[in-house]
This record gives C-alpha cells, structure tokens and sequence, in this order.
C-alpha cells in the first residue's frame, strides 16, 4: 500500500475518532461536574431508557462498543458502563463479546492496513517473544489478556499480535477467555456504583468505597492483579 493511501486512511481514522469524542462528550453538562443530583437524574433517565426496551439497548451498546474499541478507545470506561446499564451479568455477557468482536476488527485493520507501521513500531520492543509466541499463540494470548496486557495501552494491547501473525480464531477466543475474569469484576464495580448513587442522596467517596457492592470486588479486583502478576513473571518475564 502507498504511503499516500496510508497517510489519507490513517487522516480520516482520526477525524472519525476526534468528532465522535466530541460527540460524547457535548452530551454532558461540564458545569454540573461536582452536582451529585446531576448524576441521579441521569441514573434515573437511563434506569428508566434501559427498561422500556431492554433488547434494542443491549443491540445499541453492542455496535457501540465495536465501534469504541475499533476507534482505538479505552477499554475500562466501557465494561464500567456496561455494569451501570445492564448489571454485573448481562453486563459482563455484552461487554465481553461486544469488546471481543471490536478488539479482533480492530486487529484485522491493523493487520491489512497498517501492518508496516506496527511492526515499525513494537517489532523491536517485543521480539525476544515473537518465537516463544507462534509456537502456542492461543495459550501465551489468553495468559496476555488475562494479566490484564501487562499494563500497555488497550489499543496496542488489540493490534501487537500483528508482529506476531496471529490467527483470527485464535486472537478472538482467547480474548474472550482472557477478557472474563476482569471484565466480570469492572461490571460488578459499575453495577455497584448504579446502586450507590440510586439509594444515596449525597456523594461520599468513603461510603462508595465501603459499600459491599464496592469493596468485595475491589478486593478480587486487587487479588487479580496478583494473579496477573505471578502470570507476567512466569509468562512475560
């Protein structure tokens, strides 16, 4: 592919990306940051938007959720958000397969478009692991999502397995896998916090953190990085 197409693809990805931020982002009050009833009005709108047509919604969140990861999007704020509108189940079910499905589109763009540049930019850094990695790239995959990407960005978390030449089935699945755990917990938290601000009518840090909904996952939260860090020194020393 020609450096022009390239820099007129890459041009057009970012204008996407910015004006879609912006899009986000014009829909709040900034003014009303630090007012907690803001948040309870809109933790009513949504209870209230998310319960007359609980499918349509889900449907909406899912091409969402493509969309945000596929435009190089964190991945937290979406699994948080998903446990606010749908709870810790659903919310785990929809943000797993939905951010799973936009992770490996995101890889399969990377691959076809801008494979030169990623292998530019992390072939180096990452080489001492391309040979370890084809030879079982499902199981030190899985390990990588489940360590939670070993702390890169989630973007370059999506495309890094282009140096590598992952399969498609493979990097799907073991995302998926590896994304669970984690995910499961980010939906909990979201979940609970949609219950503090719902039975509390003022904000204190101290009574979110030490609510059950809160702090029970919070604690797993802490012994899954644990758990991701005995993997990165086993797997990714």
């Amino acid at each position: 592919m020609s450096k022009n197409i390239k820099i007129t693809l890459g041009s057009i990805y970012l204008i996407i990306l910015f004006g879609f931020l912006y899009f986000l982002l014009s829909k709040f009050d900034i003014s009303r940051i630090d007012d907690f009833s803001y948040y309870k009005n809109i933790q009513v709108s949504l209870d209230e938007l998310i319960g007359k047509n609980l499918i349509l919604n889900l449907i909406l969140f899912f091409i969402f959720s493509i969309i945000w990861v596929v435009l190089l999007g964190f991945g937290s704020p979406l699994v948080l958000l998903s446990g606010i509108l749908f709870g810790k189940w659903i919310g785990t079910i929809i943000s797993t397969v939905s951010i799973s499905i936009g992770a490996l589109s995101l890889y399969i763009i990377a691959s076809y478009f801008f494979s030169d540049l990623v292998n530019q930019i992390l072939k180096e850094r990452f080489s001492k692991y391309i040979e370890r990695f084809q030879k079982n790239e499902f199981y030190y995959f899985f390990a990588f999502r489940f360590a939670g990407g070993l702390g890169i960005p989630f973007f370059l978390q999506n495309v890094l397995p282009v140096i590598f030449k992952m399969k498609n089935h493979n990097y799907f699945f073991a995302s998926f896998l590896g994304f669970i755990p984690g995910f499961f917990i980010w939906n909990t938290i979201g979940a609970g916090i949609n219950k503090f601000i719902k039975e509390t009518n003022e904000f204190s840090l101290t009574g979110l953190i030490l609510s059950k909904e809160i702090y029970v996952p919070l604690m797993i939260f802490l012994a899954l990085i644990a758990s991701s860090l005995i993997v990165k020194n086993k797997f990714f020393k």
